[in-house]
């Protein structure tokens, strides 16, 4: 069922971590982790999580809403409003880390997205980490950046990675 409203302008809201959007399709980023990821103990670094939640987001972007670069090239800003990770096992050099990456929330010009790291060199594969982020669409305007609703390009190929839509 789509998420989508007829003005493409608002989508299904669910909580950050939703059992309902484990299911859903995710949108899935590998990474192969690099001595320069680790720290001197030899696990990675806790902040390297958040940013491979931004090389998923604009793997997807290249991917799924190549528009949206041309428009980040202009004036739209896709801000990180908040973000968190919730660390479960630890990550070490050349470990294969597959980064799933589902809606949790359009509204308006606020894009919510779950992020699971699944470790995919282990057996069975192992949840290490799970994240969260929550993007504000902006313009840049001459008196700043000015909030605006969340581009039909993006909102349309984020559909294709939205829970379930039972919850509104």
């Amino acid at each position: 069922m789509s998420v989508l409203e007829p003005a493409d302008s608002l989508m299904l809201a669910v909580a950050q971590v939703n059992p309902a959007t484990l299911g859903a399709k995710a949108f899935c980023y590998r990474h192969s982790i690099s001595f320069e990821e680790t720290n001197v103990v030899g696990n990675v670094y806790f902040s390297r999580h958040v940013s491979w939640q931004g090389r998923c987001r604009e793997m997807f972007l290249k991917a799924h809403a190549p528009g949206i670069l041309d428009e980040i090239g202009c004036d739209l800003r896709l801000v990180t409003l908040r973000v968190s990770c919730e660390y479960f096992s630890e990550l070490r050099a050349f470990d294969e880390v597959d980064i799933r990456m589902r809606l949790a929330f359009v509204r308006r010009h606020r894009i919510g997205l779950n992020f699971e790291y699944y470790v995919a060199n282990r057996t069975p594969e192992q949840l290490a980490a799970r994240g969260f982020q929550e993007i504000g669409c902006m313009r840049l305007r001459q008196d700043g950046l000015v909030p605006v609703d969340v581009p039909c390009e993006l909102a349309r190929a984020l559909n294709d990675y939205a829970g379930s839509a039972t919850e509104k």
